[in-house]
């Protein structure tokens, strides 16, 4: 790991813009002499700080190299995630090794969105003064109280190409232990063992829980939370009108294939960021819908697609045989071939911020009835597709997201309505989404803010879209498939999607907090 040197200029993730020394200094703790990056520096240990100056002799005032050489340099100790002693070891020597001095640990701020640990190294041969300082540095990080200490991981070694578990140990685990964060490891043996497990374990030992896979194990593991807060609160789970916030956080680390929730969360889609976003105990909360049809609840998820999307998933389900690129792939390719509308009753519950509200209250030419909350409205006709969204659902194959205006926790979902026209002018909107161009300028795309949709299909059935023997064959042709955060969902009547604000809490940081934090740790 790339070491702290004297005159370099790194960034981290927490904080604002430069502060002065003093105003980064708070109350001193401790002061004294290390060697850092081959310079004895003074080093200077605050409450929220840790700063140094190299030592020089005196030279004539107004020399400007001095003035260089001098230059103060610091770190936040909330950007410090371990500290350990440093000793250097010989196969001769026995016992704990010759102590060389301190090495701190530290998370920092990368270009866009990406997180890295890096270690500073405070040189100084002296047991008893690395000890004294040693001691500090862990009681301030024992003052951090929102970082895990115990972490459930949960493990799906199928994800993707069966990468995930190579994912864990190579990458994840050293860092964790780094931390000195326990963890106790399950790695899933078949489809709903996450939900059976987190049904029945005991999670009272742990500070949250860690998803190492893809989408659908990130949204299994997410609903199960979910599930069991409601049991646990006394709410009866086959209609639950106003769920209750999960008890644990979660952490995703992205293994899968598209990794959607993972790169909504933190922006990009990078093993190292999601874990030090766990261990740092950066909370994220984020909205997330339920599903029910016809007063009977069906599950908790982040995002829906109905028509193309929903029929694109059931077709790659079939074909699992296949590298998920080249099912997705095929799927596309199949679903387009046989591009068919549905006819449709759409009905949605618009999004009035409290803003808007207060707006339109303040404006006595508008009568009140107009900023109701309870006036629906409807949509019906041939629809080829229908997105529900209540994150942005980035992804490498829609890098802007499938939904760019929505956020992780605005109180509001995206609902994307593709009207029945050509193919060719299908498959032009289709590809906008790969591009910088707005992927909704098409006059048969209508896009909504709302609160709540349900969508009805007045067919009778849906296409047998192919001759199946697998484990699909058994479905009922008057079920339509829903594509819900990846996960095959079959229903055959009209599904109800209500957005619950920030009901779960996620180990991430915002991108608009991250695009805000240049600075963190710099050369002053």
């Amino acid at each position: 790991m790339p070491r702290g040197r004297r005159g370099g200029r790194v960034s981290a993730l927490e904080g604002g813009p430069e502060e002065e020394p003093e105003a980064a200094a708070g109350q001193i703790l401790l002061r004294g002499i290390f060697e850092i990056g081959r310079s004895s520096c003074d080093v200077v240990l605050s409450e929220r700080a840790l700063r140094w100056r190299p030592i020089q002799p005196e030279r004539p005032a107004g020399d400007s190299k001095y003035d260089v050489l001098c230059k103060e340099e610091f770190i936040e100790l909330k950007d410090i995630f371990s500290v350990k002693l440093k000793r250097r070891y010989s196969v001769k020597q026995q016992g704990s090794g010759t102590l060389l001095g301190i090495t701190l640990f530290i998370c920092l701020k990368k270009e866009q969105n990406k997180l890295k640990d890096s270690t500073l190294d405070l040189i100084n041969l002296s047991e008893d003064h690395c000890d004294v300082w040693f001691k500090q540095f862990k009681k301030i990080l024992a003052g951090f109280s929102n970082r895990p200490k115990s972490l459930k991981i949960i493990l799906n070694p199928q994800s993707h190409k069966k990468e995930a578990t190579q994912v864990y140990y190579e990458k994840v685990e050293p860092l964790l232990r780094t931390a000195g964060i326990k963890t106790d490891v399950t790695i899933t043996e078949y489809e709903g063992h996450a939900l059976s497990l987190l049904k029945e374990c005991e999670l009272q030992e742990f500070d949250g829980v860690v998803c190492v896979g893809g989408d659908g194990s990130a949204s299994e593991i997410a609903h199960a939370l979910l599930l069991r807060a409601q049991k646990n609160a006394g709410k009866e789970t086959d209609r639950i009108l106003t769920p209750v916030r999960a008890e644990l956080p979660l952490g995703l680390i992205p293994a899968g294939s598209t990794n959607v929730l993972a790169h909504s969360l933190h922006g990009i889609p990078h093993v190292v960021t999601a874990t030090l976003h766990i261990i740092m105990g950066h909370i994220q909360p984020v909205d997330v819908c339920t599903f029910s049809t016809t007063g009977k609840f069906l599950r908790f998820g982040f995002s829906a697609m109905f028509g193309f999307g929903g029929r694109t998933l059931a077709l790659a389900e079939k074909h699992r045989w296949m590298s998920p690129n080249q099912r997705r792939d095929f799927a596309i390719i199949k679903a387009l071939a046989k591009l068919k509308p549905e006819d449709c009753e759409i009905s949605f519950l618009p999004f009035i911020s409290s803003q808007d509200l207060q707006e339109r209250e303040s404006n006595q030419s508008l009568p009140l009835p107009l900023v109701s909350n309870d006036q629906w409205q409807t949509i019906q006709g041939q629809i080829l597709n229908v997105s529900i969204m209540a994150i942005p659902c980035l992804c490498s194959v829609a890098p802007r997201g499938l939904a760019p205006n929505t956020r992780l926790n605005n109180g509001s979902m995206a609902l994307i309505i593709a009207r029945n026209t050509s193919r060719p002018e299908f498959i032009k909107h289709l590809k906008r989404y790969a591009s910088v161009k707005n992927q909704f300028n098409f006059p048969f795309v209508e896009t909504y803010t709302v609160e709540e949709v349900k969508v009805r299909p007045r067919t009778n059935s849906t296409p047998n879209l192919e001759e199946d023997a697998g484990r699909h064959a058994a479905a009922s042709e008057n079920n339509f498939p829903w594509n819900v955060d990846g996960d095959l969902v079959e229903v055959a009547s009209e599904v109800h999607v209500k957005l619950h604000p920030r009901l779960i809490n996620l180990y991430g940081g915002s991108m608009e907090e991250m695009n805000d934090s240049e600075v963190n740790c710099n050369c002053l």
